[in-house]
């Protein structure tokens, strides 16, 4: 079976850090092999390497780099995530969306909830005690305000742990 392609955006460093602390702490450490991430898109065909690789780019040197902020937490039954809000990374991955329209699967037609996986396929009870013992501490992440995605990150999926194809930095003018 062909190994597919991953769209994420990357974290600035002080988020990144937070969350990948929490994900060592508390991701199972046999299926803990990425960094943390927020993911955009889960699988895009092989075919469509060398589209992405030239395409992507030729958004994000248009457009300034999207703001996001921590907004809670997100349960994901199994798992535990921090929930994100990101007008303008939602209207980034619409468009990228339209681009691949009749290419995406059916786990990329979903309605998107930007978050960071810190926590999953564990019990729904250990989940719940995370989410409990997380709740006082994530309203002073909240407080961080705003943030800025610095790229997107193209990655090939190698059934556990991600190949990085390409950084691809925001570096234009205009708002999305």
């Amino acid at each position: 079976m062909p190994t597919p392609f991953i769209l994420t955006a990357s974290l600035p460093p002080k988020i990144q850090n937070w969350a990948e602390h929490l994900r060592q702490e508390h991701y199972p450490a046999h299926r803990n092999h990425l960094h943390a991430h927020v993911t955009l898109f889960h699988s895009f065909a092989p075919s469509l390497v060398d589209e992405l690789v030239d395409w992507l780019p030729l958004i994000a040197r248009e457009f300034v780099a999207p703001q996001g902020a921590v907004s809670g937490l997100l349960d994901l039954g199994t798992g535990t995530a921090i929930a994100l809000r990101s007008e303008q990374l939602l209207t980034l991955r619409e468009m990228i969306a339209e681009h691949f329209h009749g290419s995406l699967t059916a786990q990329d037609l979903y309605e998107p909830r930007p978050h960071i996986t810190i926590q999953n396929k564990v019990t729904k009870r250990e989940a719940h005690a995370l989410q409990a013992d997380l709740r006082s501490t994530i309203e002073e992440k909240i407080a961080w305000g705003s943030f800025v995605f610095p790229r997107l990150e193209l990655h090939l999926y190698k059934g556990g742990p991600w190949e990085l194809v390409k950084h691809i930095p925001f570096r234009g003018k205009e708002r999305l």
